[in-house]
């Protein structure tokens, strides 16, 4: 086969990205490349339907990739309109009708989170902590013990300084699920977000309460809490807006 005829024969099987790349190799392999066959190739992988017709939807199957393929690719987000100076978190623990923890914890105090964790935590439970997913965490002092066999609930409230409101994070749901291998026991709610955003659902809040074993059977030692959003919100600037969008009052 001629040099001309391989290039042919292979650009069809490529991904996108590939075919892009060979694009920047040398003017020939552009001008070969750009060849609109090998991107109905393309596009027919990702949506056979819109190749069943004679003439593409766009100018070109090239142009319609290159839409659509940009769209996939993560954007930055425009700097918050909250910061963590202007919120305050209202946190109350309850085992059975028992109040165990009841604080107001300033924004950045979740922020900075637990610089320090305490030794003797599990490896498994390090890694977490180290992660690259921003979450919310504060160390519990004085440390407190939780038996196994009560119902332990929590509600979480947060109040802006800037607009003078508060939003409901978690309304007194259960730790139902604790990961003794990862010494994590975690109670989630659903955000109820502002009649302004009215289709976005589903995301919801997860908070865990950090424990060691307390040397007692069916007995936990909390020595921290984590809040996060990670269905929805990795990082602090996300995080931020999906607070922004809660159904402030």
């Amino acid at each position: 086969m001629a040099y001309e005829e391989v290039l042919k024969a292979v650009f069809p099987l490529l991904e996108g990205v590939d075919l892009a790349s060979c694009m920047a190799v040398c003017k020939q392999w552009k001008d070969i490349a750009r060849d609109d066959y090998f991107w109905k190739c393309i596009c027919a992988k990702r949506w056979p339907s819109i190749c069943k017709q004679p003439n593409p939807p766009t100018v070109t199957y090239y142009k319609l990739y290159q839409t659509f393929y940009r769209r996939q690719q993560r954007r930055t987000l425009p700097p918050p309109k909250l910061s963590f100076d202007d919120l305050e978190f209202f946190i109350d623990i309850w085992t059975e009708d028992r109040l165990i923890f009841s604080e107001v914890v300033p924004g950045p105090v979740l922020q900075t989170g637990i610089k320090v964790p305490p030794p003797g935590i599990c490896d498994v439970l390090r890694f977490h902590l180290e992660g690259p997913e921003f979450k919310m965490r504060q160390a519990v002092k004085p440390r407190f013990t939780i038996p196994l066999s009560q119902t332990v609930s929590v509600s979480v409230l947060v109040a802006r300084k800037d607009s003078n409101t508060v939003a409901c994070i978690i309304n007194k749901s259960m730790f139902e699920y604790i990961d003794r291998t990862a010494y994590r026991a975690m109670a989630f709610d659903f955000l109820e977000f502002s009649p302004v955003h009215p289709f976005i659902s589903g995301a919801r809040a997860w908070f865990s309460l950090l424990f060691n074993e307390d040397g007692n059977e069916g007995v936990i030692d909390v020595f921290g809490i984590e809040m996060d959003f990670c269905d929805t919100a990795n990082s602090k600037e996300e995080v931020l807006w999906l607070l922004d969008m809660l159904d402030w009052k």
